[in-house]
Order: C-alpha cells, then sequence, then structure tokens
C-alpha cells in the first residue's frame, strides 16, 4: 500500500469509481483490483480514452480524489527514450507505460501538463508488454525505463508490477531495467532475489524540497532507509539528484542532503548517481501554469530552447558543477552522470 512520512495510506480517499474497458473485465489484474476496492461504484466503458481525455478536466481537482481506470494497451507497448532522460550510454534506450499518472502529486510533475486527466489509468494485459519487449530483445539488447510515467513500487501492492518485471528481467541477459521512484515501499520486493539485471533508482532531493514541492511522498530519512536495506540485500542502486531546484539556499540545501544520504549509504555500493536540472517540454510548462497558481517553482523565468523550459545555460552550469564537486566528495567522478 502507497503511502507517506505519516504512514497513511495514499489510496484510502481514492477509488471511489472505477472504470472498466468491457474488454478488460476478464484480466485476472481487472479481479484482483476489483476484489482490492469492493466498494467502489463500477462503470463499464468502451474505451479508457472517453473518461481519460475528456475536455475541460480539472486535473488538480480530480487529484484530490483520484479514480481508477482500468483498461487494454493496445499498441505502443514501448515507447524510445526522451532526450530529457539520462540513457546512462546505453543506444537502445526504452519505456514503457504500464500504469498512466503516479499517486503522488510533485509540483514539478510534467504529468498534469502531458495529461488531461488526474485519474489512473492501470493496463491490465501486462503479458502483452512482454511480449513486445521479447519481440524487441530478439533484435537488440534494451535499456528499459519501467516507471517512466508512474511511481510503479509505490503501487506495488495494489498491482505487483516491479515483482512481474525483476522476474522476466531476471531470464533475459540483454534486457536491463531501472525502476525508479521516491517510494519508501522497498519491503514489498523484499523478498525477492535480486538481480543483476535490474537497477532500482531512488530520487534524492532534499527535506525542504520533498515538504514543499514533493506532495505525499516520504522523507528524505525513510527513502534512506528504504535504499540502505536495497543495498545491503545486494541490489544494483543508483540515486538520482533530478530534478535540482533553484530554489532559495538552494546550494545549502543540496550540500546537507548530499551529507546526510552518504552518512547513511556506502557510496563504494552504489552503482552511479545521476544529477540532472529542472526542466520540462515547454508546452506542458505553459498548460500547467495556465492552471496552477499554487506554486512559486513553476514561475521561475525559465528559458526555453529546443522545446524545452529549463534554467539559463549559466545557471545549468553553474548547478551541476556544483552538484559535482559536493558528490565528488564521496564518490569517484566516473559514476555521477551529469
Amino acid at each position: 500500500m502507497p503511502s507517506n512520512e505519516s504512514g497513511k495510506s495514499l489510496v484510502n480517499n481514492h477509488f471511489s469509481h472505477i472504470y472498466i474497458e468491457n474488454q478488460a473485465l476478464d484480466y485476472a489484474d481487472t479481479r484482483r483490483l476489483l476484489n482490492r476496492f469492493p466498494n467502489a461504484v463500477r462503470v463499464f466503458i468502451r474505451d479508457y480514452k472517453d473518461v481519460f481525455n475528456r475536455p475541460h478536466q480539472r486535473f488538480q481537482f480530480q487529484k484530490r480524489s483520484m479514480n481508477l481506470i482500468l483498461a487494454l494497451k493496445k499498441d505502443n507497448f514501448l515507447y524510445s527514450g526522451s532526450d530529457q532522460a539520462p540513457d546512462f550510454g546505453h543506444r537502445h534506450f526504452y519505456y514503457n507505460s504500464l500504469i498512466m499518472n503516479c499517486v503522488y502529486n510533485c509540483d514539478y510533475c510534467y504529468l498534469q501538463g502531458m495529461y488531461p486527466s488526474a485519474n489512473v489509468v492501470v493496463f491490465v494485459n501486462n503479458d502483452d508488454f512482454i511480449a513486445e519487449t521479447k519481440r524487441q530483445l530478439a533484435v537488440h539488447p534494451m535499456y528499459l525505463c519501467i516507471s517512466y510515467d508512474t511511481d510503479l513500487l509505490a503501487f506495488e501492492n495494489v498491482v505487483p508490477f516491479c515483482a512481474r518485471w525483476i522476474e522476466f528481467a531476471r531470464h533475459q541477459s540483454d534486457l536491463k531495467i531501472e525502476l525508479r521512484t521516491k517510494s519508501s515501499n522497498y519491503k514489498a520486493i523484499a523478498h525477492l532475489t535480486p538481480s543483476c539485471n535490474v537497477i532500482l533508482a531512488w530520487t534524492v532531493s532534499p527535506q525542504e524540497i520533498i515538504e514543499k514541492y514533493e506532495k505525499e511522498t516520504p522523507a528524505l530519512a525513510r527513502r534512506l532507509e528504504a535504499i540502505g536495506s536495497a543495498i545491503e540485500d545486494g541490489w544494483n542502486v543508483r540515486l538520482c539528484f533530478d530534478p535540482v531546484l533553484r530554489v532559495d539556499r538552494w546550494q545549502s540545501m543540496y550540500a546537507a542532503c548530499v551529507d546526510q544520504t552518504f552518512s547513511s549509504i556506502p557510496a563504494d555500493k552504489l552503482t552511479d548517481i545521476s544529477v540532472g536540472v529542472f526542466r520540462m517540454n515547454a508546452d506542458y510548462l505553459s498548460r500547467i501554469t495556465k492552471q496552477r497558481t499554487n506554486s512559486d517553482i513553476l514561475y521561475y523565468p525559465f528559458k526555453k530552447s529546443n522545446g524545452t523550459a529549463s534554467y539559463s545555460p549559466k545557471e545549468r552550469e553553474e548547478m551541476s558543477q556544483f552538484m559535482l564537486a559536493i558528490l565528488e566528495k564521496y564518490n569517484a567522478k566516473e559514476k555521477i552522470f551529469v
């Protein structure tokens, strides 16, 4: 069950209604989710897009009480990785969308500009995703991010996608998967034997950033506890200081965060570290700022270049070099991707 720092379930106040595509009714995950939320009102629909893509929806209003949509993914089981995300030197970089939207509500999340709805879509035909991945692996090796447009680990107690993909990857020598998360829900997969084909990647942020801009996510101390457990159990672990936000006192915040992180985490046991300065598709940011006026970080005087909004080149360089310098106190430079 996904939970925030207080331990309160994040789904207790959500999913009062479940929309179900007619074709999705007989799938095992549909039955699982209907049993998981027996009191939810069930609404049968032709296609998830009829609900999810309706015009004039209010993303942040829906975030207060998200509904669940159970659907079949009919095409595009794999997407080429975005140039906004690091590929860590992998030529064939892909991601998939097993779930659309996230139980968390970070102020800087691009999903609120990409999707018209805050409701959560779960694609129940996971075997079709697996089959398409196998077809691609027959052509070339693959680096695959499976938690790109959501936080799968936060949802693992509801649908165990993480466990399924970890077990699948274990037997695919040409597949490397990354599971990105802010969750402290490591215990949901702690029973699994670590796989060399899997990287557990945690987003690490200063506690001040978490409290103000990463709504409902676990505190830094809880994330570090989960990270430490995963490392101790033998998993490949990546730390992601991404996005770095240029807020008041950002240097002291991130320096303290790095010190706290490596007072808890053995740096020599990490696979690598990723650093990324805030950036977002400029059109997404424009849509967000038209709907949301309660977050100061969205109204920074960003510079736009090639369809991306971010800090100025000078600011980005300053932030990247600062992060590199403080991380090199604990880690070899070649393990840090900036």
